[in-house]
C-alpha cells in the first residue's frame, strides 16, 4: 500500500522546511524537499556600497550570521584585489573555528540526537552502570554517578508532572529507538552539559566578534580589533588568554564528550550506515587561511564524484577556475519566474509563486549544480575530500572515529560506509575534532604575529571606476558557502549567495535528477507512517538551516516585493 506523508515544518532546525515522501511497502519511494519561505536580501543590496554588504548579508540567517559576514566580505576583497593583514586572516580564522564548535555541538545533542535517543528510556537506567560505561569510554569528569543521578531525578520530575519540558514532543518508544537505557541516560546528561559549552564557544565570538549573532568587528579590508598590548580597551594579552581559556575548555568537551558520544550512538545503530546516502558528489573549498594571499589552508578542498574517493580533484584556492566556472543554479522547480540555468553572477531573483506543485514549482530553494551536477556538501564532503588527499588531520580523527565505531559495534567499519546519514552525524564530530585540535594553533600564529611587532589589521579598499566582481567562498559549518557580488561605478550591481542548505535542500533540476536531501530519502526504511521519525533521522543528518524572510523592504520601508498565494 502506498502512502503520501508531509511532514510540515520540520522542527530542530533553522527556518521553514517542508518534506514530503511517498512511502511504498514500508520504505521511501519518491521525496520533495520545499522551503516554504522567501529570502530577499539579494534585493536590497542592490545599488548599495560593497563595504555595508557584510552588515546585510549576515541577516540571510539568524543562526548563521558569522559564516555569511565571512563569505561577504571576501567576495568584496576578491573583486578590488585585497589582501587582508596576517592578523586579520587569524582573528577571522578563530572566530570561525569557535563559531563551528558551537554549531556542531548544537546539532548533535540538541537538533538531532533526539532522534535516536529515548529520553524517557533514562528512567530506567541504573546511574552507577551508566557511570561505568562512560568512564571506559572517556576521561571526562561530569561522567560520574552524582552526575548521572542527578540528571535522572530531573527527568522523573519532568515526566511525573506530565511536562516533560524541552523534552516534549519525541517519539519516546518508537520501535527505531533501540539504545539501551544506561545509554540514554548518559547522553541525556550531555545533552544538558552541552547547553553549558555551546555558551563557552559563543563566547569567544562575542569577545572577538563584539557581539553575537550578527559580529561587528569585520570590515572589507580586515578587521576593526585594534591592537594594543598597553591598552585595556584593545584586544591585549589579557583578552587573549581569556580566549584561551575559554577554548581549552570547549576543547575538551569535544574531544571527551561530544566526539566520543557521536561514536558511540552510530555505532549502537550499525544498520543506519546503510541508509540515506543520497547524492554520493562531493564538493568542499579549503579554509581556514593560513596568509594574506589565501594560498595555503588548514582545512582541504575537492571534489569527488559519485562516491569515487580515489579519482579526487583537489581544489588548492578559491581562485581555482574549475570551481569559479562549475557553479550554477536552476529554478526549474523552484518559485521563480522561468526555467533558467545561471551562474550566480548572472544569477536572478525574481519570485513566481505557483504553489506546490509535485511537477512543477514546489519550493523556494534553487537548484545548484556543479558542472550539471547535483553536490552534497557539508562535514562529510569535507572529511571525505580530505581523507581521499591524506590530509593528515582528517585522518587522525576519522581513523579515530572508524576504530571507535568498530570496536563498540564489534562490526568493521569502512571510510565508504561513510557515504550514510550516520556517516554525517559522524563526519560533524570528526570535524569538530579537528577544529578543536586547529583553534589552540591558529591562537599561536596570532599570538607570535604580534609579538613580532606587526599590530596591523587592515587594508583600505579601493573599488575602481569599471565594472567588477569577485566571489567569497566559506567552509561553514553546513558546507561551502559562496557569496557572488558584481560591482559598478562602486556599487552593488547583483548579489547572490549559494548556500549550504541550498546545495542540499535543492530540488529537482531540468533534468528531474533529485537534490541531495531528496535522494537521501530513497530507500529510508519507515516503520510507522504516524511517526515517521526515520525521515526526520536522515534529514536532521544535514543539519538543514533555511534562509526565512517573506517581505523586502527598502531603507523608507517601502515594499519591494510581496509574495502570496494565487486563490
Amino acid at each position: 500500500m502506498s502512502n503520501r506523508i508531509t511532514i510540515d515544518p520540520i522542527t530542530r532546525i533553522e527556518g521553514h522546511l517542508r518534506i514530503d515522501v511517498q512511502i511504498d511497502g514500508g520504505k521511501v519511494n519518491d521525496s520533495w524537499a520545499s522551503g516554504t519561505m522567501f529570502r530577499g536580501i539579494e534585493t536590497i543590496l542592490q545599488g548599495r556600497d560593497p563595504r555595508e554588504a557584510w552588515v546585510f548579508s549576515q541577516r540571510f540567517c539568524g543562526v548563521c550570521t558569522t559564516v555569511h559576514a565571512i563569505a561577504s566580505v571576501r567576495a568584496c576583497e576578491n573583486a578590488a584585489g585585497i589582501q587582508v593583514p596576517p592578523n586579520a586572516q587569524y582573528i577571522r580564522n578563530l572566530i570561525l573555528i569557535a563559531h563551528a564548535l558551537q554549531d556542531h555541538t548544537v546539532h548533535f545533542y540538541h537538533l538531532c540526537a533526539l532522534d535516536w535517543v529515548d529520553v524517557v528510556s533514562a528512567l530506567k537506567a541504573d546511574p552507577a552502570k551508566t557511570a561505568l560505561l562512560a568512564q571506559s569510554l572517556s576521561p571526562w569528569p561530569r561522567n560520574s554517578y552524582q552526575d548521572f543521578k542527578q540528571v535522572q531525578d530531573r527527568v522523573k520530575a519532568f515526566v511525573e508532572n506530565g511536562q516533560l519540558g524541552i523534552f516534549a514532543n519525541g517519539y519516546w518508544g518508537h520501535p527505531a529507538m533501540k539504545l539501551p537505557p544506561e545509554v540514554n541516560l548518559l547522553a541525556v546528561a550531555h545533552y544538558l552539559q552541552a547547553l553549558e559549552y555551546q555558551r563557552t564557544a559563543n563566547q569567544i565570538v562575542g569577545i572577538l566578534g563584539g557581539k553575537t549573532p550578527n559580529i561587528q568587528n569585520l570590515a572589507v579590508g580586515g578587521v576593526a580589533n585594534a591592537i594594543n598590548l598597553d591598552n585595556q580597551a584593545t584586544l591585549n594579552m589579557d583578552k587573549l588568554y581569556m580566549i584561551k581559556s575559554l577554548f581549552e575548555d570547549m576543547i575538551r568537551f569535544v574531544h571527551e564528550v561530544y566526539f566520543v558520544d557521536a561514536c558511540a550512538v552510530a555505532a549502537l545503530y550499525p544498520d543506519w550506515f546503510g541508509y540515506g546516502a543520497g547524492v554520493t558528489n562531493y564538493l568542499a573549498v579549503p579554509d581556514l587561511p593560513l596568509d594574506s594571499a589565501m594560498t595555503d589552508f588548514d582545512l582541504p578542498g575537492g571534489l569527488i564524484f559519485d562516491g569515487k574517493l580515489d579519482q579526487v580533484y583537489a581544489i588548492k584556492s578559491h581562485t581555482d577556475q574549475r570551481l569559479l566556472n562549475g557553479v550554477t543554479e536552476n529554478v526549474s522547480h523552484a518559485w521563480y519566474e522561468g526555467e533558467k540555468t545561471l551562474h550566480p553572477w548572472k544569477g536572478e531573483t525574481n519570485p513566481h509563486y505557483t504553489g506546490f506543485q509535485d511537477n512543477g514549482k514546489y519550493t523556494w530553494v534553487k537548484s545548484p549544480r556543479f558542472e550539471g551536477h547535483p553536490m552534497q556538501v557539508g562535514p562529510l564532503a569535507q572529511v571525505l575530500v580530505g581523507y581521499a588527499q591524506g590530509h593528515k588531520l582528517t585522518h587522525k580523527w576519522a581513523g579515530d572515529a572508524i576504530n571507535r565505531v568498530s570496536a563498540i559495534s564489534k562490526k568493521q567499519v569502512s571510510p565508504a560506509m561513510l557515504h550514510s546519514t550516520l556517516g554525517r552525524i559522524a563526519a560533524r564530530a570528526i570535524r569538530a575534532s579537528m577544529l578543536a585540535d586547529l583553534a589552540n594553533k591558529h591562537w599561536d600564529l596570532l599570538v607570535k604575529n604580534i609579538a613580532s611587532g606587526d599590530a596591523k589589521i587592515y587594508v583600505k579598499p579601493q573599488f575602481a571606476d569599471k565594472d567588477l566582481r569577485g566571489v567569497g567562498f566559506h567552509e561553514a559549518p553546513r558546507g561551502t558557502l559562496s557569496h557572488w557580488v558584481t560591482i559598478k561605478d562602486g556599487q552593488i550591481a547583483n548579489y547572490q549567495a549559494v548556500v549550504p542548505t541550498t546545495w542540499n535542500a535543492g530540488p529537482r533540476d531540468e533534468h528531474g535528477e533529485h537534490g541531495p536531501y531528496e535522494a537521501s530519502l530513497l530507500g529510508n526504511p519507515v516503520a510507522d507512517p504516524e511517526k515517521p521519525l526515520e525521515v526526520l533521522r536522515t534529514v536532521h543528518s544535514f543539519d538543514p538551516c533555511l534562509a526565512c524572510a517573506i517581505h523586502t523592504f527598502d531603507p523608507e520601508g517601502k515594499e519591494v516585493i510581496s509574495v502570496s498565494e494565487k486563490r
